[in-house]
């Protein structure tokens, strides 16, 4: 045999087609003749496993296919397969297959590898809470209110209780000079009110949460951010949108004040009279036992509300806007004695529970809006009208749309060339 054929052997055999010499080098086994040209090389080329008087090539072929069945147990039997070039591929060819078919076989593998955190400060904060706490909780609450109405009923059954309710029906005492009626502009600051409210609770919640910002923001020396006294800080574009609600929120709460005492609607929620603490708790009673207190609040307010308005206008926004300075770039931190005196545990110690007596507040206020007579209680606040009719109704609504664009608008993505005008942006 010449070189040209011995050469062009293994290459039929690559090709899975077995030559005379090839079939006499084989070892002997008793097959049919005819069978062992075409029978093993065409399973060889399916993936099969080979016979034994098969040569090494179509284990190549078994192993590039990715097939396991008819391996042997041990790995080291196996023959080296042939490369196409004739070279003997390396060993742990196999074992590598054999990792990634495991792999593969395993769904966990593949599902922890999709499995991921939902992103969003929303989805991300949904996703830390304790579900279980929480549900206690609320079954909790739940609990405390249905014996809260129990016993509040029981109560106003009892002789004495019912001398009190007689004595103190929940109604304070008034100037005689407090107006009647609510102007048009309570109607407008009630909008900004709870317009700057809502995003501000949302970025107060967002700076408290987010776990990276989506661009900081540094002001520029002495301007309105930074005034001359303090340093211009680093803070997030989070940060900065909140300062700038807060100052809107100030300046729409300073107007509130001086048009408050102008026009004497003060008298409706300022106590002058210290029977308003007696006649407060004679109102909690009535509404925790569902039997709510008589009310015209287009002429008074009970006395609890009379107490929850004072509140909300005189302590909890000073409060806030105190506390929160001490956070903001406005704090004067050249000034190490003013800062020692009022520490940064301190501000932080009062403003989170005040955001959350806001929130608390905003939730009863809408509860009682919609559950004593939403359509006339909605025309004094947003339309200035003692009347039963939808105009409210419809403001209220234009007010909610207004306040979710609103909510889009001032996403990173719109904010971002905003702040810019004010100072420099960063990652």
């Amino acid at each position: 045999m010449t070189n040209e054929e011995t050469n062009a052997a293994p290459r039929k055999q690559r090709m899975g087609t077995a030559t005379p010499q090839a079939a006499s080098a084989a070892p002997k086994v008793e097959t049919p003749a005819g069978e062992t040209d075409a029978r093993p090389a065409a399973k060889t080329r399916m993936g099969a496993s080979p016979a034994a008087s098969a040569p090494a090539a179509p284990a190549a072929r078994t192993t590039r296919m990715g097939s396991d069945t008819g391996m042997p147990a041990n790995p080291a039997a196996v023959p080296a397969p042939a490369t196409r070039m004739g070279a003997a591929a390396p060993g742990p060819a196999p074992e590598r297959m054999d990792a990634s078919s495991r792999a593969g076989r395993q769904p966990g593998h593949a599902a922890s590898a999709k499995t991921g955190a939902p992103k969003g400060f929303l989805a991300g904060s949904l996703a830390s809470v304790p579900w279980k706490r929480a549900m206690l909780t609320l079954g909790l609450a739940v609990v405390a209110v249905v014996v809260l109405v129990i016993v509040a009923r029981w109560l106003r059954t009892t002789p004495d209780v019912q001398s009190f309710l007689g004595q103190y029906p929940g109604h304070p005492t008034l100037p005689d000079t407090v107006p009647t009626g609510l102007p048009g502009w309570l109607g407008w600051q009630h909008f900004f009110n709870i317009f700057f409210m809502v995003l501000i609770v949302r970025t107060g919640l967002q700076i408290r949460h987010e776990k990276k910002a989506p661009a900081h923001w540094t002001p520029e020396p002495n301007s309105l951010f930074s005034p001359k006294g303090s340093t211009p800080k680093k803070v997030s574009l989070t940060q900065w949108l909140h300062q700038a609600l807060d100052i809107l929120w100030v300046a729409n709460g300073l107007v509130f004040i001086v048009l408050l005492f102008a026009t004497s609607q003060w008298m409706r929620i300022v106590p002058t009279d210290w029977d308003v603490v007696p006649n407060a708790l004679s109102a909690m009673l009535q509404y925790a036992s569902l039997e709510w207190p008589t009310e015209n609040g287009w002429i008074y307010y009970n006395a609890l509300q009379m107490l929850a308005y004072f509140s909300i206008v005189f302590l909890a926004a000073p409060l806030a806007v105190i506390s929160g300075i001490r956070f903001s770039t406005w704090w004067p931190d050249q000034n190490s004695r003013l800062s020692r005196i009022y520490p940064i545990e301190v501000a932080r110690a009062v403003h989170y529970p005040v955001m959350l007596y806001f929130v608390a507040f905003t939730l009863v206020h809408v509860f009682l809006v919609f559950f004593t007579g939403a359509l006339r209680n909605l025309n004094h606040m947003y339309a200035s009208r003692d009347e039963a009719d939808w105009l409210g109704l419809g403001v209220f609504v234009v007010s909610v749309l207004v306040t979710g664009a609103a909510w889009i608008l001032t996403k990173p993505l719109f904010m971002r060339p905003v702040a810019g005008r004010f100072g420099t942006l960063s990652k």
